[in-house]
């Protein structure tokens, strides 16, 4: 139906009755479906249009723009602006309703060589991900695609190296990626030539806001020719001759070939004085957006982030949107952005996976934030602060909620990224999300600003996996209170206690969570963070770290294989640690003072409990067996006769983590439930896999006697599984581990403390002892 026939439709109906009243609008691949009398279109554009011209003629009623079954491949942003609404856009289901952000290509195929076919396209026919009967190929790299290969699944020292650039006819339009050599996130090149040095010159490397280095390691390089040398690659060329390698069994003649195209696939964007309000968006599946690590980014105050204002759903200036029951997958950068000033925003029942950068993020406005600065080593002298409480402007996100969302395999390019990202925003909740297999942080807030976030219910584990020193949650808390040199700010929040709670105006809530961090800590409170209520969670692995904060309560949690990890604290911090059932001695850090009170904490043993004693603190706690319910399956219930309630632990929920969705649980996975290393006294008969290896405890003469040690003590490798991170060490079955990190090892429960207490470093010191000999050895702790 044409804007004219829309017009004489709308007359007909204020002729019937006085008050014409239409509710659907149908966009439908065969109009011929639908009965004469219905507002059908053949393209999303074309219904947008007739909402559009609807509210022109006084239709303010809720409109329903139905996506029906079938793929909508979009040439333009789906915008929707304040005028449209009410208005909700449905689909079938995500299996059913498509929005595709590509191109379906036509390629005329001939053979470039053995394996190679080439095809002309056309200008128009431009795009930056290439897929093939639906599944995404790969763009021609070195070191080529390993699913099992860490970092961006591959890569090489020798990513860049001079000898392999010179095997390069036309270097220019290579893309690099690089992690910072701390693992702190990565960066992202563009080669523009070679030098004189027959070098690359690259453009780029701003993605991250701690400038450094290349990682020595950790490179990867893609659309360069020469590396398409693999099934399952593609390469264009500047005159569009696409070049592909087809994987085994795919007749090329016969497949459906698309090119993606489009950075965004719908925008809601108004402003606040003119806010897009009552929006609904159910049903749909997103597909296919482009990669955007090389747009314009901008840093997000001190935190280590750099962001691209933008998504496949992108949100501004809106009200009341509820986003549910729809799947965003295939995106080359961030799935949502809700940004700047939005309110009561609702992002529920949502499948988010194969993304390039982050899940969910809620990203306000520096202008809304008081005497903001934008680096680690920026600061605002303390006499030019602004010191009023709070916001500066509404320009934030607030009272909004990301729930029951199942996301993972997110991060496949940028590694700066999360499952759910916050920054300048207040009163945002997440909660029952499942959220895993991500190479960063699950769950970051970047900031103090402002607070009141509630964090509960959560599922969240197989993180960190291509980063380090980070943890399955993150924050960071630099605000105005915060300074890189910490006599400075130990000084400054002295004389102003109240200092950090300038920005940081809510107390933010983590709780009733299930964490694991394999590669870090299970929750990391980063330089600054502060105003934090921690209690009733669930740590798997990788226990909790405090760092460089005040006004701190962490209590009634359970720590499994670890303990806690106080680091940097000031004088007066007001941290609370108490009711907390540990595994480990505190694992403190340059400490002025312990905080407002570290008490009433159940450890494993007494050595443990003493050993934290002597550091001044946990006068009344005691140790004992917390007498787990069932810690095999993963129920750290403690039983009534448990010690755990002489120091006041009160059990919590152990069924409530992750989604709650039927069809989204049936999907999701749940974490590896880790054996207990300690407070096992038949420990030393126990088989235990660590990392890719099983091993035990030196425990009997015979044992001692074949490995040729001088006493019964150490640990065993008995077993070595290959392409694992001991399969890929130095380490060798038989070899007797004696010392990790100049700490002696007699049981298993010495090497995981040592382990524990290290692994957020990435790498592993230890002494073995091999033929009779002792030997130094190290590797890292990931692959």
């Amino acid at each position: 139906m044409n804007q004219k026939a829309l017009y004489y439709f709308v007359i007909a109906l204020s002729l019937i009755g006085c008050a014409p009243t239409v509710s659907d609008v149908y966009i439908a691949a065969n109009k011929e479906e639908f009965s004469n009398g219905e507002l059908v279109y053949s393209s999303i554009g074309e219904g947008i249009n007739a909402v559009a011209q609807l509210r022109k003629e006084g239709i303010k009623n809720t409109l329903t723009l139905h996506i029906m079954k079938g793929e909508h491949r979009i040439n333009t942003p789906i915008r929707i602006t304040p005028e449209l609404g009410p208005l909700s856009l449905e689909g079938e289901g995500t299996d059913k309703s498509v929005i595709k952000g590509s191109k379906v290509l036509n390629p005329k195929w001939e053979k470039y060589n053995d394996h190679i076919w080439v095809a002309q396209l056309q200008k128009e026919d431009n795009f930056d991900q290439l897929f093939i009967d639906g599944n995404k190929q790969i763009l021609a790299r070195y070191p080529n695609y390993d699913e099992n290969g860490g970092h961006w699944q591959g890569h090489a020292a020798d990513a860049i190296a001079l000898e392999r650039v010179e095997t390069w006819s036309n270097p220019k339009g290579a893309i690099v990626h690089a992690m910072h050599s701390g693992e702190w996130g990565g960066f992202h090149y563009f080669a523009t030539g070679v030098d004189e040095n027959g070098e690359l010159i690259l453009s780029g490397g701003y993605q991250n806001n701690r400038p450094s280095k290349m990682h020595a390691k950790y490179r990867m390089v893609e659309n360069v020719f020469e590396e398409l040398d693999a099934a399952g690659e593609w390469y264009l060329d500047k005159d569009y001759k696409l070049y592909y390698w087809p994987t085994l069994g795919t007749d090329i003649t016969n497949v459906l070939v698309e090119g993606v195209q489009q950075k965004h696939l719908l925008e809601v964007v108004g402003s606040e004085e003119d806010p897009v309000r009552d929006i609904n968006i159910s049903g749909i599946r997103f597909e296919h957006a482009k990669r955007t690590f090389i747009e314009d980014y901008e840093p997000l105050l001190r935190s280590d982030w750099t962001i691209y204002r933008g998504a496949a759903l992108f949100m501004e200036g809106a009200q009341k949107v509820n986003i549910q029951n729809c799947e965003f997958t295939n995106l080359g950068g961030n799935a949502i952005l809700v940004s700047n000033f939005n309110r009561e925003v609702r992002i529920v029942d949502n499948h988010i996976h194969e993304c390039g950068a982050s899940g969910i993020s809620f990203v306000g406005s520096p202008e809304a934030v008081r005497s903001p600065s934008f680096q680690y080593d920026e600061f605002i002298p303390l006499v030019e602060l602004d010191t009023v409480l709070g916001p500066k402007s509404n320009k934030y996100p607030s009272n909004s909620v990301a729930e029951n969302n199942l996301i993972y395999r997110i991060g496949r390019v940028e590694k700066q990224t999360a499952g759910v990202q916050i920054a300048m925003a207040m009163d945002i909740t997440v909660s029952h999300n499942s959220i895993y297999d991500v190479p960063r942080a699950g769950i970051n807030i970047g900031d103090g600003t402002w607070g009141g976030h509630i964090i509960e219910y959560n599922d969240v584990f197989n993180t960190v996996l291509e980063s380090g020193d980070h943890g399955a949650f993150n924050s960071w808390g630099r605000d105005r209170f915060w300074h890189p040199n910490r006599e400075t700010l130990n000084e400054m929040v002295a004389a102003n206690p109240e200092m950090p709670k300038w920005d940081a105006i809510h107390t933010t809530v983590i709780r009733n969570n299930r964490f694991r961090c394999d590669h870090g800590w299970d929750i990391d409170l980063d330089d600054g963070s502060s105003n934090y209520h921690i209690y009733n969670n669930l740590c798997l692995n990788g226990g909790i770290k405090l760092r460089e904060g005040f006004y701190r309560t962490v209590e009634n949690n359970i720590m499994i294989n670890n303990g806690f990890h106080p680091h940097v604290w000031f004088k007066n911090s007001g941290d609370v640690f108490k009711h907390n059932i540990v595994f480990t001695e505190h694992k403190d850090i340059r400490l002025q003072e312990w905080g407002k009170e570290v008490d009433y904490n159940l450890f494993p043993d007494a050595e443990t409990l003493l050993q934290t004693q002597n550091k001044g603190v946990d006068e009344n706690s005691i140790f004992g067996d917390a007498l787990f319910v069932d810690a095999k399956l993963g129920n750290y219930t403690v039983k009534e006769e448990s010690a755990a309630h002489k120091v006041g632990f009160k059990n919590f929920d152990m069924d409530s983590f992750g989604v709650t969705n039927s069809g989204l649980k049936s999907l999701a996975k749940s974490p590896t439930i880790p054996t207990m290393f300690f407070g096992n006294n038949n420990e030393k008969d126990v088989e235990f896999d660590w990392l890719g290896s099983k091993i035990k405890s030196i425990a009997t003469m015979a044992e001692r006697s074949a490995s040729g040690l001088n006493k019964t003590a150490g640990v065993l490798l008995l077993s070595i599984e290959p392409q694992t991170v001991i399969g890929n060490s130095p380490l060798q079955v038989g070899d007797v581990i004696i010392s990790a990190e100049g700490d002696e090892i007699n049981t298993v429960a010495d090497l995981m403390k040592s382990y524990q207490n290290n692994n957020w470093k990435g790498k592993l010191n230890l002494t073995i002892f091999r033929n009779q000999k002792e030997k130094e050895v190290s590797f890292t702790t990931k692959k």
